[in-house]
């Protein structure tokens, strides 16, 4: 599994996992449970994955609709 995203926005990541849905790779939310614990003050943020394979496949579909971000450069969250 890799990252392909991560944030403390649920709307966001319910969007991005339908952007992949839509384009046929399988999204996965990790550290949900980690960050209903800490309460809703969004400070930890949960992890979007994608199968090692659909990695490829789902970069192209969120740089085709404008919503990836290089996460060296600090774009998640």
């Amino acid at each position: 599994m890799k990252e392909i995203a991560r944030s403390t926005d649920p709307v966001r990541l319910s969007f991005l996992t339908a952007l992949l849905s839509d384009g046929g790779v399988t999204a996965f939310l990790f550290d949900t449970h980690a960050s209903i614990v800490q309460g809703s003050i969004g400070v930890l943020p949960q992890r979007l994955m994608v199968a090692d394979d659909e990695y490829d496949d789902a970069v192209g579909i969120l740089k085709s609709a404008k919503e990836w971000y290089e996460p060296e450069q600090g774009g998640w969250l």
